[in-house]
């Protein structure tokens, strides 16, 4: 390992300790600042609900802080207040995550807030309302937004009804006015346990006096009733409709969304997929579709490219903005660009460029304690090593031209891609 590589999170500087409850805690020493981040989540996220509940997960992550068995609203967050510290709960597909911050001599109090709030929330019928009425004026509002219309609608079509991923994790109007304050109670009684949850501590604290301190508020959780971890499937069989149109009056712009089944984080093409998707919708103005479409053609006001790669098959999507005259055209330009990946190698420049350019944000993402105790969540929550970081420059450029080609056909084949558009009436959508 190069001094270069020793300087950055790996086994040798990162303490990784487990507990007998099934947490696991990560810490990094970083004394280069006063403050300490936290990070964390546990398997408590939408895949565990069920389809008529949709949101259920994310619905009881958000209020999460509204109310404990010893601490009313007001008492969690004055007690972080006071000592300028902030702490957040987010559910999320798989997972409920977690984050918060803090100067290093108060680490203490923010985890056993943290405690308090995963382990002994009461959610309290006022503040549940609240949310919920929140959430539901989002939903609303989000009807009118052709972008979340036209994502909505692929993703419904990419995955069938009995797969999560059909519903998101967001929840729709009937889903949220329809949970209850005994919903969430049973929700959070039923998953929220200590088993499989990961823990990462950065910052200017010792890493020993972080583990002791993490397991201090965190070793005694107990919950015989958590449910056993789920893991997304497959879909299996393609989509059964590829076009959707979505009619939203009133609005001078159709948006685009197309979508393959993409691959999961853990799957081995999953970083040629991402250098790949680098060339066709991210590095510089958005790739080559970003070029294509909106550059030269002048087609779109945005397009781009993302593949997923979360703990399942999430999709590799292509997005855009354009004048409703022009979806076709748009539509036809996209498709060349993925063609032209799929059958052809890309150039020698276009990896040279896309390699130094995945290399050379790794650095930016550690400057922070936050952009650190991210990564070590991911190397820890994905299984990919504690030494992933140290190896990510050799394991970029030993990816091979010939390595995103197959990725890119093993995922994208235009003939089978979902395509929604939502926009005005009278649009080619």
């Amino acid at each position: 390992m190069t001094d270069i590589q020793a300087s950055i999170p790996n086994s040798g500087n990162i303490t990784r300790a487990q507990l007998e409850n099934g947490v696991t805690l990560l810490a990094y020493e970083n004394p280069a600042v006063l403050s300490v981040n936290v990070m964390g989540s546990l398997h408590a996220g939408g895949i565990y609900e069920a389809p008529e509940q949709s949101g259920l997960a994310s619905l009881a992550a958000g209020a999460l802080m509204t109310g404990t068995a010893s601490r009313d609203f007001d008492a969690i967050h004055g007690a972080l207040e006071d000592v300028g510290a902030d702490l957040g709960f987010r559910g999320h597909m798989h997972k409920v995550g977690f984050a918060g911050k803090a100067l290093a001599e108060d680490l203490s109090l923010l985890l056993h807030v943290a405690s308090d709030a995963l382990r002994n929330p009461v959610f309290p019928a006022e503040h549940v309302e609240r949310l919920r009425g929140e959430r539901l004026t989002w939903l609303q509002y989000s009807s009118f937004d052709t972008r979340y219309r036209a994502a909505k609608a692929m993703r419904e079509a990419l995955y069938p009804e009995t797969h999560p991923y059909h519903y998101g994790s967001y929840g729709d109007e009937e889903s949220i006015a329809g949970i209850s304050v005994d919903d969430l109670r049973q929700f959070h009684a039923e998953r929220f346990g200590p088993r499989g949850m990961i823990l990462v501590i950065v910052g200017a604290v010792a890493a020993s006096e972080a583990v002791s301190l993490a397991t201090a508020a965190f070793g005694d959780w107990r919950n015989c009733e958590q449910s056993a971890i789920r893991q997304a499937r497959e879909p299996g069989a393609g989509a059964d409709e590829l076009r959707r149109a979505v009619v939203v009056p009133g609005k001078t712009q159709s948006d685009i969304s197309m979508g393959a089944i993409g691959p999961a984080r853990r799957a081995d093409d999953y970083v040629a997929a991402q250098l790949a998707n680098s060339v066709l919708g991210e590095f510089g103005m958005m790739g080559r579709i970003g070029k294509s479409v909106r550059e030269e053609k002048g087609l779109a006001y945005y397009a781009y490219s993302r593949v997923g790669g979360g703990h399942g098959p999430d999709p590799w999507t292509i997005s855009a903005g354009v004048n409703p005259d022009n979806v076709e055209l748009a539509i036809g330009s996209i498709v060349e660009e993925i063609e032209r990946l799929t059958s052809e190698t890309v150039t020698d420049e276009d990896l040279a460029d896309n390699q130094s350019y995945f290399t050379g944000r790794m650095p930016l993402r550690l400057e922070s304690n936050e952009g650190i105790a991210s990564n070590i969540h991911s190397m820890e929550s994905f299984d990919l090593g504690m030494d992933y970081l140290a190896h990510y420059e050799d394991m970029i450029y030993r990816i091979t031209k010939d390595d995103l080609l197959r990725a890119a056909r093993h995922y994208l084949r235009p003939e089978r891609m979902v395509v929604a558009v939502a926009g005005p009436v009278g649009s080619d959508s």
